[in-house]
């Protein structure tokens, strides 16, 4: 049948271009096609999920909805692009000391915010001076992390940061929205919490603040319009309205009523009904999250977990494919190594470990895991049996595919018995304590771009730190330390390229995958496209090329 069927499709096009060729030698006029041109206008309205607190940068780091919208509000010095690499936003360029402490920006000549006044170093230097006293809204490392900064301003547009020691990933941190001194320099930041400005927002990003949308006293929506006085390449769009919703059923319920043109999360629930709406565009970006099998490599009751052709059989024998298909109905993506694809520093020749039964039984015999007697259902070297407990966070999603995991290492005669622990007690108790043999969890990498793997896989973090799987690795620490303070890209990409290289053969935890995140924009509207997301609102990092179909030119 395939065959009959491509030399139909053959005849078929074979007709089609004589067709094409008489129509060129005749004397009707040529075809017609039409295609979008941008064009300054138009209103994009979203069903974002989620509700509105505080359009405070400083204010909204565990509020989904305050970042989005925020995100189109104000700028930071810097952006990322698609790979994560750092670019200009209110810096118009800085430059980096010899020895890796001291940063320099300028400031865009151009910036104003959106009352008019402009944009000066004052204005950077108090914002993250703020962020120094802003225990329990902002996230305790970074406050941390600042107070360990000077900043001081060189001239009225020009603002220096002085670190304690060479940081390679400094940049990431500062990509926070700037606040305007002059709005909040009388609060402090207990007062910022509690002001009105939080909902009146005043900031430099390309939309300013149009207005509130109030339904008996409650926040359903924002309006914002473009800004007129934005000192970078304006936007097309003329405004972009926010109703919120409760959820991604209600909110793609509006959608399907024509009360949106987008939907900011296209949920478990409602994809399979996105798929088949014909105006619908589903935009899909990797999440910054992921989910991998921990070993413990210091726990004597599993010293064969130190083996590392024990890991590369467990790894063998594990079947991703079918946990991301069946399980994550495919809203994941496969990956291979510590650091995130799409990513500046990731290595797309890595060596990867695929699926394969035979060859994971094959590895694990050569170990000397062998199966005794007929009546032995485990592996066993010498006594010692492949039989280990593996922690999971305590819900449907996480017993799933801690099941699927528990099943496929059962078909290689591996046997794993599961526990069930609260996603705190997991992390804080049991991961921080090293009180675990193996343990399912997920790596939230989100917010800084930069892979920085060091927390989680240097030495110095065995005892006290975030290197859980207490992986002892000289080789693999050097480069990890020498990648943190060297300032030259290439050379931090080698050094992350040898690091992966040897994960990938040492496998100190294996690598799951990546969840993804959808999100849905009416056909209406063109110019949009998403890379690799750090956080949601990186959905809008292009939104300056988004465009409503206004206008249609001929080609002829």
């Amino acid at each position: 049948m395939k065959k009959i069927r491509w030399q139909l499709v053959i005849i078929f096009l074979t007709g089609l271009v004589v067709g094409i060729l008489l129509l060129s030698d005749s004397n009707t006029s040529p075809i017609s096609t039409f295609e979008s041109e941008p064009t300054i206008g138009g209103i994009y309205t979203e069903g974002l999920v989620g509700n509105v607190q505080r359009l405070n940068p400083l204010l909204s780091y565990y509020n989904d909805a305050d970042r989005d919208i925020s995100s189109l509000i104000y700028s930071g010095l810097i952006k990322f692009d698609a790979q994560g690499l750092p670019v200009g936003d209110l810096a118009s360029n800085w430059a980096i000391s010899y020895d890796g402490t001291l940063y320099n920006f300028a400031i865009h000549q151009d910036a104003k915010w959106h009352d008019g006044q402009p944009v000066i170093a004052d204005d950077v230097v108090f914002t993250f001076e703020m962020m120094k006293n802003g225990t329990g809204y902002i996230p305790d490392d970074l406050v941390e992390f600042w107070n360990s900064i000077q900043i001081r301003t060189i001239d009225s547009k020009t603002v220096q940061f002085e670190l304690s020691a060479a940081f390679a990933p400094f940049l990431d941190y500062l990509a926070v929205g700037i606040l305007p001194r002059h709005i909040w320099n009388n609060m402090t930041f207990a007062e910022m919490v509690d002001s009105k400005m939080n909902i009146q927002p005043l900031g430099s990003g390309p939309f300013l603040m149009d207005k509130l949308v109030l339904d008996g006293g409650h926040i359903t929506g924002v309006n914002l319009k473009r800004n007129p006085l934005y000192y970078s390449e304006p936007p097309y769009l003329e405004e972009i309205h926010f109703i919120f919703y409760n959820d991604s059923v209600l909110a793609f319920q509006a959608y399907q009523m024509g009360l949106v043109d987008g939907v900011s999360l296209i949920s478990e629930e409602t994809l399979q009904s996105a798929l088949i709406e014909q105006n619908l565009n589903l935009y899909t970006a990797r999440l910054p999250i992921l989910s991998m099998v921990f070993f413990n490599l210091d726990n004597n009751d599993v010293e064969f977990f130190r083996d590392q052709k024990v890991r590369q059989g467990l790894y063998t024998g594990l079947n991703r494919d079918r946990i991301i298909n069946d399980l994550l109905k495919g809203q994941a993506i496969k990956a291979h190594g510590p650091i995130l694809a799409g990513n500046w520093a990731y290595y797309p020749e890595v060596p990867k470990t695929e699926f394969d039964q035979y060859k994971a039984v094959e590895i694990l015999k050569g170990a000397g895991y062998v199966i005794a007697n007929e009546q032995d259902l485990v592996r066993s070297k010498e006594g010692r049996t492949l039989n280990f407990t593996m922690l999971y966070p305590d819900d449907d999603r996480h017993r799933l595919i801690a099941e699927a995991i528990q099943k496929n290492w059962a078909d290689i005669n591996v046997l794993v018995n599961l526990e069930a622990v609260p996603y705190d007690e997991l992390v804080n108790v049991r991961l921080q304590d090293r009180q675990y043999e193996a343990a399912l969890i997920d790596l939230n990498l989100s917010d800084l771009p930069d892979p920085d793997p060091y927390p989680f896989w240097d030495q110095t973090q065995i005892s006290s730190g975030q290197n859980y799987t207490q992986w002892n690795n000289k080789i693999i620490s050097q480069y990890l330390e020498s990648a943190r303070v060297e300032t030259e890209l290439e050379e931090r990409k080698r050094l992350y390229r040898n690091f992966q290289v040897l994960f990938a053969e040492e496998l100190p935890g294996l690598p799951l995958f990546n969840p993804v995140y959808n999100f849905g924009v009416s056909s209406n509207v063109q110019g949009v496209s998403v890379g690799p997301m750090y956080e949601t609102a990186d959905r809008f990092n292009g939104v300056k090329n988004w465009f409503m179909v206004l206008k249609t030119k001929v080609v002829e």
